[in-house]
């Protein structure tokens, strides 16, 4: 069983830092102690998220998990193509630097891992049929 932590991006940390700052400041200028608190907990909650986002290869199960929120197993027999993306939708991902991956009933999944590539070769040595499609690493 190997564990892969999600990557966080700096560039989504200062988004949302900067929403929550702008935010924040505007609810202490108004003196709304309850809305600055529930930003506070809002806050709290997405740096749990992102810090309890992780991958595990377990066998030939790939766990995607998310704290409490998402724990959604999938055969690795059944990975058909990992792709690069950059997708800013909803996912279990702490970075805008992802990896789809599809499976052969047309469903996918994205996730962000901090070891992009160790986490693929793990999943290639299982299922040595799996398309990857990653752009060239620049080399300098």
């Amino acid at each position: 069983m190997k564990i892969y932590k999600s990557k966080i991006g700096i560039g989504l940390v200062l988004f949302i830092v900067f929403v929550f700052g702008i935010s924040s400041y505007t609810l202490v200028i108004e003196k709304s102690w309850g809305g600055l608190l529930f930003m506070a907990l809002t806050a709290a909650f997405i740096a749990y998220l992102f810090l309890q986002t992780y991958y595990i290869i377990d066998g030939n199960i790939l766990k995607v998990k998310s704290g409490f929120l998402l724990n959604q197993s999938y055969e690795i027999s059944r990975i058909t193509k990992i792709s690069e993306t950059h997708n800013p939708i909803s996912a279990p991902a702490a970075s805008l630097d992802r990896l789809e991956i599809s499976f052969d009933n047309g469903t996918s999944v994205i996730i962000s891992p901090k070891e992009k590539y160790g986490f693929i070769d793990g999943l290639v040595q299982r299922n040595p049929k799996i398309n990857v499609q990653l752009r060239a690493k620049n080399k300098g």
